[in-house]
């Protein structure tokens, strides 16, 4: 029988290892970016063509690689981070496990340049496939650029499952934000298709979280800082009131190196209790120096997952530090027992004596001198008593004339108050009594057949969505003017995705004035909504596009109707009166699709008499 069992080639290794590390440019830009930092570099450029999919290009002022290592450096298992096995309990760098250049080159064009500060020429490096084409002598200076051109070219099916170029370039800018947050020491610059999306200086964590989310971020964080023997945590929490409908702002950093953590974001929620509205999701940007030895960072390809020695005492100590800050700054309410210093005497106040105060007083003032009949009503010492009041009869005594004849009001007969007649006949009775509402909830209607029982927020909901389609694809809907400009704040990134659904935006309703970078000015607004639920309508609006981003202009139109109908759709639990609810009625069964609302979802169900006579056979 011959053997079956064979040693795969490198190239195939390597395309394999390229499916767990790399799953998309912007697994490539991450990669890149950490391994610059390991090389020290202080400034960092990230180039990017067409979201990464024909250039991703990473320049970088650190030590840089000799032709040794940069020939090295493209081998599986080889890196500089790590000798033995006893180095993963102790890891200070971003890198350990070697697989992320040969990964990268086994399934793209990759160039390296290279040179370190002792070399007078540096290193020009071409591999294509995981095959080295050339290997040249170049001027270049200090530092390490990589560029990696048509990546998956040889793997087409990869490629194939790429999103749109939108949705790419979303993640790219994620990754980028994840790493710049974490090294504020470090100065970086985004540039995608020659326009220039970021340019951070060497500054602190505050203003590198400020350079980022746009000027007006500032003003909502509030600084934790806690140090214990088993971590140190410093960074800013959101206040409450500035809480998201969605969970982008939500960062955590396990020395310098971006992790995610259900756990530890339970516990960051929890300390929140009370403070949040329904369905929003504090920002938090959260620092935790930990030993190296007491977490295991090995545990998942892309490194985001760790492993910690003793995560309910972590749960605690990062619960009870951000309550602490919340109440030490005047966020949350809080008890405290101990003497407030801002009640105590001043120094200068202290040892001084109180003073009488001084208050003047005219003496010979009397209010009663200038009555002359004061002394002869009252000086007599008889005793005086008030008059009593006069009935109320006697007020309209003397009113009716002597040659007026007196006026029998029973003789005289009055238009009647009460309306006899039905001026809209006995079908508009009717119809007010067809419906009624069921637990603020359901709209129940009458039938030939039995009843008819209707969700009113899926209906209303459905109602909206063809209506807001109708508006988007065929004519705009009507605006109503504000007397005041309204100016609602966002993110870069929230920023850029309502200008992509700008126009769609003015369709329904909308008039924007004016878009800057983290500043949105609204002059109109649909007639169906009011002033105050903008705001959470937009929120709403740009969380339902981040968690899924539409790949082209008809999902993009489908999907923003959808999540403005949900959100101007009538609650359940709001109570609507007859008029309001033959409405709705009305309305849903002039839908092209009445029994589903856009999520596919059941809006009506229907009891027939025959399923009635069951219930009570």
């Amino acid at each position: 029988m011959s053997n079956v069992i064979q040693l795969l080639p490198d190239h195939v290794a390597n395309q394999i290892a390229a499916g767990e590390v790399v799953q998309r440019p912007a697994s490539v830009i991450k990669e890149l970016l950490e391994n610059s930092i390991d090389a020290k570099a202080s400034r960092i450029q990230v180039v990017i063509k067409d979201a990464g999919k024909s250039l991703i290009q990473v320049i970088d002022d650190g030590v840089g690689m000799n032709l040794t290592d940069a020939r090295m450096s493209f081998e599986r298992h080889a890196t500089s981070k790590i000798k033995i096995a006893d180095d993963l309990f102790s890891l200070k760098t971003k890198g350990f496990r070697g697989e992320a250049l040969a990964s990268i080159a086994a399934i793209a064009h990759v160039e390296l340049k290279t040179r370190t500060e002792n070399d007078e020429v540096g290193t020009c490096l071409k591999v294509e496939g995981s095959q080295v084409v050339s290997q040249d002598a170049c001027v270049t200076p200090k530092g390490t650029g990589i560029s990696v051109k048509n990546l998956f070219y040889n793997i087409p099916a990869r490629r194939n499952f790429l999103k749109s170029d939108n949705v790419e370039s979303r993640h790219i800018i994620d990754e980028f934000q994840r790493v710049a947050l974490a090294h504020p020491d470090i100065s970086f610059s985004l540039i995608h298709n020659g326009n220039e999306l970021f340019q951070l200086p060497t500054t602190n964590f505050r203003q590198r979280i400020t350079n980022i989310l746009g000027g007006k971020t500032n003003e909502k964080l509030v600084p934790v800082e806690e140090d214990t023997e088993i971590v140190k945590i410093s960074g800013f929490v959101g206040k409450p009131e500035f809480a998201k409908k969605s969970r982008g702002e939500q960062f955590f950093f396990v020395n310098n190196r971006f992790i995610k953590s259900p756990y530890l974001n339970h516990a960051v929620v929890a300390s929140f209790e009370g403070l949040l509205k329904d369905k929003s999701y504090p920002s938090y940007f959260l620092y935790l120096e930990v030993d190296p030895k007491s977490i295991d960072i090995n545990i998942h390809p892309t490194k985001t997952e760790i492993k910690f020695d003793d995560e309910h005492a972590l749960y605690a100590i990062l619960k009870s530090s951000i309550k602490h800050s919340l109440g030490q700054f005047n966020v949350a309410p809080m008890l405290d027992f101990e003497r407030d210093s801002e009640l105590d005497t001043p120094y200068e106040y202290k040892n001084k004596e109180a003073d009488v105060p001084q208050v003047e007083v005219d003496r010979n003032f009397n209010p009663f001198q200038s009555e002359n009949n004061y002394k002869a009503q009252y000086a007599g010492g008889g005793n005086y008593q008030k008059e009593k009041p006069a009935e109320w009869e006697s007020l309209y005594s003397g009113l009716q004339s002597e040659s007026e004849p007196e006026v029998d009001l029973k003789q005289i007969e009055f238009e009647s108050e009460e309306v006899t007649g039905n001026l809209f006949g006995a079908k508009e009775e009717q119809a007010e009594k067809s419906t009624f509402q069921v637990q603020k909830k359901y709209i129940v209607s009458t039938l030939k057949s039995g009843i008819l029982v209707i969700d009113q927020h899926r209906a209303h909901t459905r109602v909206l969505y063809e209506e807001l389609l109708k508006n988007i694809t065929v004519s705009s809907a009507v605006s109503q003017q504000l007397l005041f400009p309204l100016r609602l704040q966002f993110n870069r990134h929230e920023v850029e995705m309502l200008k992509e659904i700008k126009d769609s935006l003015e369709q329904t309703g909308f008039i924007f004035s004016e878009i800057k970078q983290d500043e949105v000015e609204i002059t109109g607004i649909p007639t169906l909504i009011s002033e105050s639920e903008v705001e959470i309508l937009l929120e709403q609006l740009v969380a339902d596009f981040e968690k899924d981003v539409p790949d082209n202009g008809f999902s993009q139109t489908d999907l923003l109707a959808k999540s403005l109908a949900k959100s101007m759709a009538v609650r359940s639990g709001t109570l609507l009166n007859s008029a309001e609810q033959q409405h709705i009625v009305n309305r849903l069964f002039a839908c092209k699709e009445p029994g589903l609302n856009p999520f596919n979802k059941t809006v009506f169900t229907t009891l027939s008499v025959d399923e009635l006579d069951k219930k009570f056979a």
